[in-house]
């Protein structure tokens, strides 16, 4: 499998150039136009993910989405746990809001996106399932396709180690591709080449360093194979810059 595409606009969020009272203020600005009694419903994660792919696309922009998470709102899911232990009532809202697809749910009421949408839950195939996904709706005629990548820490609760399967702080990428045009071309490729890179939350840092640094390519192991991405020459290409 090779395939070319065009990165168009990314965001990381929070800002790699961390500043704690500018980053709340900017916070604030990007999620001002989410509806008041939708953003009492966001979690912390929530709010990481929209802000993230909220400078990915512009007010009113209609476009397919396909949102990645290796364990989802795992912390409200135990917290839910812990309250069923307890004796104690859930209510059905807390339930709904912490399934897989919540978030991406909420977003898509948030923005009123009514295109496809699609969440995966990668394992050991980490970014590149979210990828295979988006290129098949290009190749399938969509203009443009929204990545959003995410993800918090483990609870200590759950014995991930030594197994790489959690990051040691919550993030969230959003890229905005398509199949021509301007913006930064990149290749995708798959390889023979084996080893163990981690699920998502631990490549997920390394690809940020990949977008964000003069680095031609970046190349990704799994026990079955490995996935490489190429920033390409092309004379319309510019690297894609971090907003917020």
């Amino acid at each position: 499998m090779q395939q070319d595409f065009i990165l168009q606009k990314w965001a990381v969020w929070p800002p790699l150039q961390a500043d704690a009272e500018q980053d709340l203020a900017r916070q604030g600005e990007l999620l001002a136009s989410v509806p008041k009694m939708l953003k009492r419903r966001l979690s912390p994660l929530a709010k990481i993910v929209f802000c993230a792919a909220n400078q990915c696309i512009d007010e009113h922009t209609i476009i397919p989405t396909v949102f990645s998470s290796a364990h989802g709102e795992l912390g409200k899911s135990f917290a839910m746990m812990e309250m069923l232990e307890a004796g104690e009532e859930i209510s059905p809202t807390a339930f709904s809001l912490s399934v897989h697809n919540a978030i991406a749910g909420l977003f898509s009421i948030a923005w009123q996106n009514k295109l496809q949408s699609t969440v995966v839950a990668p394992g050991e195939e980490g970014l590149a399932a979210a990828f295979i996904e988006a290129l098949g709706l290009l190749q399938e005629g969509a203009e443009q396709v929204l990545l959003v990548f995410y993800d918090e820490p483990m609870l200590d609760f759950y014995p991930f180690a030594p197994f790489k399967l959690s990051a040691d702080e919550s993030c969230a990428l959003a890229l905005r591709i398509a199949k021509s045009g301007e913006g930064q071309a990149l290749r995708m490729s798959l390889l023979p080449l084996t080893g163990n890179d981690g699920e998502q939350p631990v490549q997920l840092p390394a690809f940020i360093r990949f977008l964000s640094a003069p680095q031609a390519q970046l190349t990704l192991k799994t026990p079955q194979h490995s996935w490489r991405w190429e920033k390409m020459l092309n004379q319309h290409s510019s690297r894609g810059k971090l907003h917020g």
